[in-house]
């Protein structure tokens, strides 16, 4: 979307309302080869797993009480996470989705919808291609309805009609756009459990980078931060969720797409000023050894139900 939509990232196309949907459809069938090429070729010696990565935040309608914000929370979910999942998992593009992009392109006055169709061979070939789910998540938002006016430019932002919200209770602490919002990690989950047939789940990416830069490397932000949302996913395995592993990111800062070495989301901290990149412990590093070590909290007493 920033790469084809926006522009804001490599390749820096901006292609509004049709370049972000090109190139999903390019990689979800890209992806579809690949399964299918080690399924045939080295599944039956290698016996691994091929599976897909996809990063989603979780949408909490503003009133759980509205339809229509449920409706709006729910098209907040299908047009990030289900955008690639449904697909592989049931075939095709979430129906929201092929609804709301169909209406406004007709509306546009454009011959076929800007969201790309799968042919009926190629939903047969895409369905199936994933042994696991990887899912990185970061923040939540609260959505609404939003009716956008009719725009003659096209835009991925527009197509949903729906506005996102955070509530400023929230804790930040690291970038503007990641509030720390454990609970919405569970209800994520719980979601994938229920669209997809309680797949595998490996969480991929789940971190913070901090703001303000302790000289004494106290990133007791980043400490709360995984505490909580670890703690939400051993609720999900309550739940009956099928999590097999989990990744904090970043084991070190590192290049953060347009925001460059400023975002620090690595458990060591790296002097990028010194030639030879020192790595230096932050706090947060002895608190997430613990938690592997006991491959949980160590103190049963931390952890809330």
């Amino acid at each position: 979307e920033k790469g084809y939509e926006t522009g804001e990232h490599a390749p820096g196309l901006k292609l509004g309302g049709c370049g972000a949907y090109k190139a999903a459809h390019h990689i979800i069938k890209t992806h579809a080869k690949v399964w299918h090429s080690y399924n045939n070729t080295w599944r039956r010696e290698q016996r691994g797993m091929v599976g897909i990565s996809l990063t989603s935040g979780w949408g909490e309608p503003v009133d759980p009480h509205s339809q229509t914000d449920r409706d709006a929370a729910e098209r907040y979910i299908q047009f990030h996470l289900g955008w690639f999942a449904n697909p592989i998992y049931r075939g095709d593009y979430p129906e929201v989705m092929k609804n709301y992009v169909g209406r406004k392109s007709a509306q546009q006055g454009l011959g076929t919808s800007r969201l790309p169709t799968f042919s009926v061979q190629e939903k047969t070939y895409i369905k199936g291609t994933s042994d696991f789910l990887g899912i990185g998540h970061f923040t939540t938002r609260y959505v609404l309805q939003k009716n956008f006016p009719f725009l003659q430019v096209s835009s991925y932002h527009t197509d949903p009609d729906l506005a996102e919200l955070v509530d400023p209770n929230w804790p930040a602490p690291g970038p503007k756009w990641l509030y720390s919002v454990p609970w919405g990690f569970r209800r994520l989950l719980n979601f994938i459990k229920t669209q997809y047939g309680n797949p595998l789940i490996y969480v991929t990416e789940n971190g913070v980078s901090e703001t303000v830069q302790c000289p004494q490397l106290c990133d007791e932000g980043r400490i709360q931060y995984l505490k909580g949302y670890i703690n939400e996913i051993l609720k999900a395995l309550n739940d009956g969720v099928n999590v097999q592993g989990y990744t904090a990111w970043s084991l070190l800062d590192k290049f953060e797409w347009n925001k460059g070495f400023s975002e620090r989301f690595g458990l060591y901290h790296i002097d990028f000023k010194n030639k030879n990149k020192p790595r230096y412990p932050k706090a947060s590093v002895d608190y997430y050894k613990q938690i592997i070590s006991a491959n949980g909290f160590p103190n049963p007493r931390e952890v809330m139900s």
